[in-house]
C-alpha cells in the first residue's frame, strides 16, 4: 500500500474543482474501464491525492469508491462536497465531518406503517481523532476574505437517494423520528462508507453546508453558498489528507529505525549483491561494512540520483514498473535532481519531499526501495 496517497472523491464538478485548486501538478490517471482520476500533490507536503468524480447518488459513489480503492490502495478515502443542514446550529459555510453515516432509505412496509431498518457505518477512530485535532488547531482555513471563519462540527450524516428541501415533508418527519442526531443530509456517504467497509479502507465524509434543507434552497442561493461551502470542505479535507500521510511517514520512519538497529548491511564483492545479517557472524568471506552511498554534498547526491535513474529504467524495461508509475517516478526524480543542482538553502527539504513521494511510488519494489532509503537518510544529514 502506498504510504503517501489519499483518494478524494466528489459528486459535483463544482466540488471537484474546489479540491483540484488545492493540488499542485495534477496529472491524469486513466482506469482501464475509462474512469479518469487526476493525481496531484498537496503543496509543501509529500501527500499525493487521487481525485475522482462519482456523480450523484450512493450507488455510483459506491462503485467508484470501490474502483479507486482497488486502483490506488490508498491510506484513506475522503468524500468531499456540499450538504444540507438539518440543525440551525450548523451555519451556512460550516464544515461537518461525519462520526457515523446513516443510510436512511431502508425499512419494511407493514399494515401499521413503515418501520425503520437502520444501516450505519462509523468513521475510523484514527481519522475522527485527527479531524478533531485539526478543528482545534483552527489553522486549516486559508480562504481569503473578511468573513467569519467557518466552524467544524462532528456528528451523524444522513445519506439518501433524494434531494431533501423541506422540514415538513413526510420524509423530513421520518428522518427526525429515526435519525434525530443527524447534522447534515446528502446523497453519497452511505455508498462510500460501504465500499470502504468491504475493502478495509478508512473513510472520512467531509461536507460544507450550502443550504438548510428547509425549502429555501434555490438556484440563486446555490450560486452564493455552494462554491463557498465546497471550498471550505476542500480546505479541511486536503489538510486532513496531508496529516494522514504525515502520520504514515512517521510510522514508516520509526519502523525503519527499528529495523536498522537490528541489522547491518554488507556487500558481497563476488556477486555485488546486498545481504542482511540479523545476528551471528560471517566467516570465510570478504565483506565491506556500511556500503551505503557516500553523500557529503548535494553535488554528490546528483550523481547518486543519476545512478538510481538507471535502476528505475531497468525495472521499467523488465516490466516491474507500469508506464504510469514510471512516468510519475521519473517526474519526482527530476524534481529532486533540479533541487539538488540549485544547491539553495531550501534544496535539501525539496529533495527530501520529492524522494519521499518517489518512495511511495516504488514501495512494492524492495530492491529499488532499499537503494532509495539511504539516499533519503543522506539528504536528511545535509539539512
Amino acid at each position: 500500500m502506498p504510504k503517501d496517497l489519499v483518494v478524494v472523491l466528489t459528486a459535483l464538478n463544482l466540488e471537484y474543482e474546489a479540491v483540484r485548486r488545492k493540488l499542485a501538478r495534477p496529472q491524469v490517471h486513466r482506469h482501464e474501464r475509462g474512469t479518469r482520476f487526476e493525481v496531484g500533490t498537496v503543496p509543501d507536503t509529500t501527500c499525493r491525492v487521487a481525485l475522482g468524480l462519482t456523480n450523484k447518488g450512493n450507488h455510483p459513489a459506491a462503485v467508484l469508491a470501490e474502483r479507486a480503492i482497488q486502483e490506488f490502495s490508498p491510506v484513506a478515502v475522503l468524500f468531499v462536497g456540499v450538504a444540507g443542514a438539518l440543525r440551525d446550529t450548523t451555519g451556512l459555510g460550516d464544515v461537518v465531518m461525519a462520526t457515523h453515516v446513516y443510510a436512511y432509505h431502508g425499512g419494511t412496509s407493514e399494515d401499521d406503517g413503515l418501520k425503520a431498518r437502520p444501516r450505519v457505518w462509523e468513521a475510523a477512530h484514527g481519522i475522527s481523532q485527527l479531524g478533531s485535532y485539526l478543528a482545534r488547531a483552527s489553522d486549516w482555513d486559508d480562504t481569503p476574505g473578511d468573513r467569519n471563519a467557518p466552524q467544524v462540527h462532528f456528528g451523524a450524516i444522513a445519506a439518501g437517494e433524494v434531494v431533501q428541501n423541506s422540514r415538513i415533508s413526510a420524509e423530513a418527519e421520518w428522518i427526525r423520528q429515526h435519525y434525530n442526531d443527524a447534522l447534515a443530509i446528502e446523497m453519497e456517504a452511505a455508498g462510500v462508507a460501504q465500499a470502504g467497509h468491504l475493502n478495509g479502507a478508512p473513510v472520512a465524509i467531509i461536507r460544507g453546508i450550502s443550504d438548510r434543507a428547509d425549502g429555501s434552497k434555490s438556484s440563486a442561493e446555490d450560486r452564493n453558498w455552494q462554491p463557498l461551502a465546497a471550498a471550505n470542505a476542500a480546505a479541511f479535507a486536503t489538510r486532513l489528507a496531508a496529516e494522514l500521510v504525515g502520520e504514515q511517514e512517521q510510522i514508516a520512519m520509526s519502523q525503519d529505525d527499528r529495523a536498522d538497529s537490528l541489522r547491518e548491511h554488507v556487500r558481497n564483492t563476488a556477486h555485488s549483491s546486498t545481504v542482511g545479517i540479523m545476528a551471528g557472524s560471517v566467516t570465510g568471506s570478504n565483506v565491506y561494512m556500511n556500503a551505503n552511498p557516500k553523500v557529503s554534498s548535494l553535488v554528490d547526491l546528483v550523481a547518486e540520483l543519476d545512478s538510481f535513474r538507471e535502476h528505475l529504467k531497468r525495472h521499467h524495461a523488465e516490466g516491474a514498473l507500469d508506464d504510469d508509475t514510471y512516468e510519475e517516478a521519473q517526474a519526482e526524480l527530476d524534481t529532486a535532481s533540479r533541487a539538488a543542482r540549485e544547491n539553495a538553502p531550501e534544496s535539501p527539504k525539496r529533495v527530501t519531499m520529492a524522494l519521499k513521494r518517489l518512495r511511495g511510488l516504488i514501495a512494492d519494489l524492495s530492491e529499488l526501495a532499499a537503494k532509495l532509503a539511504p539516499l533519503i537518510i543522506a539528504v536528511g544529514g545535509l539539512s
